[in-house]
């Protein structure tokens, strides 16, 4: 295994779920305080699962957003 390829893979990869997920969460939020179901001021819990099919591995991450 090429170790330098392999960890600008894992870059790469993490690079659009960061980007895609940000995109994606920053429409939502916005939606939700113009419909009135947030405020602005809340801190959200927020849950991902990272899955390796090939491995039949998840990794689970949870955090918190604050829109303050």
């Amino acid at each position: 295994m090429n170790q330098d390829h392999f960890n600008m893979e894992i870059r790469k990869y993490l690079k659009k779920v960061g980007i895609t997920s940000q995109r994606e969460i920053t429409d939502l939020v916005t939606k939700a305080i113009s419909e009135g179901k947030l405020t602005g001021n809340e801190t959200l819990k927020a849950h991902a699962n990272i899955t390796l099919q090939d491995l039949g591995c998840t990794i689970e991450i949870d955090g918190e957003i604050s829109l303050d």
